[in-house]
């Protein structure tokens, strides 16, 4: 691809930008960036702290770089069409048909998820989430059963830069109560968020792991608490898990 240039020759400030957001994609650490782009690294390190304040682009604790929740948002807007959410799909079609609640599929990105898929159930009401829209992990059945698959010290990590900030009566806002919960969550497989993010909204969750095994995101089925009784929940749960199983089998991950 051809890089817009300035009169002088030189590449354009948007050039530049999408030079770094490509190699963003590929790279991690300043100078490989640079090296990819095919920028000084001065210019690469001014772009990147620039994006980091806009919430584009996350900077890790090792001084590397990762793609933030603010470009994530605007790539899930095409999640229909992304490789990720197409070996998905058909799990999660499964499961909505199944369980009769609407469906999500969301995916880490730093301290959040992000929601990439989403199928309306069949009841009259319908859930205001959007693919695209940020979701936190400390109290969403989602977030939840991505963080239980994650080692406490990172979850304390997470906990600590997030300050588990309260959403409803529910919301768990120590560290202690977060720990206590996800190992719940490990011992039975599936995360529950029961009104914790959203007031009368209930969701069962289950872990999504890549070809690695990590934790990628998870799959989740959600219902106003009216509608999924407890009694509810219990039989959705295995549904829950047998297509986060099945998702992952189609990324690559193994029984």
């Amino acid at each position: 691809m051809t890089k817009p240039t300035t009169q002088s020759g030189s590449p354009s400030a948007i050039a530049k930008l999408v030079a770094v957001a490509e190699a963003l994609t590929e790279q991690r650490r300043l100078s490989r960036i640079a090296n990819t782009a095919g920028l000084p690294i001065s210019t690469v390190h001014r772009i990147l702290q620039e994006l980091v304040a806009h919430g584009w682009v996350r900077e890790g604790e090792e001084h590397d770089y990762v793609l933030g929740p603010g470009l994530m948002r605007l790539a899930a807007r095409a999640a229909d069409d992304s490789d990720l959410a197409r070996a998905a799909r058909p799990a999660l079609r499964a499961l909505c048909e199944r369980s009769g609640y609407t469906v999500h599929f969301g995916v880490r990105q730093g301290d959040e998820a992000v929601y990439i898929d989403k199928l309306e159930g069949r009841g009259a009401y319908g859930m205001r989430s959007r693919i695209g829209a940020s979701l936190p992990l400390h109290c969403t059945a989602i977030g939840k059963a991505i963080l239980a698959a994650l080692p406490d010290d990172e979850v304390r990590r997470i906990s600590a830069r997030t300050g588990l900030p309260r959403r409803m009566p529910h919301t768990l806002t120590t560290t202690e109560a977060l720990l206590a919960n996800l190992a719940s969550v490990r011992a039975r497989g599936w995360a529950l968020d029961d009104e914790e993010n959203v007031t009368r909204v209930r969701c069962v969750g289950a872990v999504v792991l890549n070809h690695r095994g990590e934790p990628i995101g998870a799959v989740s089925v959600s219902g106003l608490s009216f509608d999924m009784a407890r009694a509810q929940v219990a039989r959705l749960a295995p549904m829950v898990v047998r297509a986060a199983r099945e998702v992952s089998a189609a990324l690559g991950a193994r029984a």
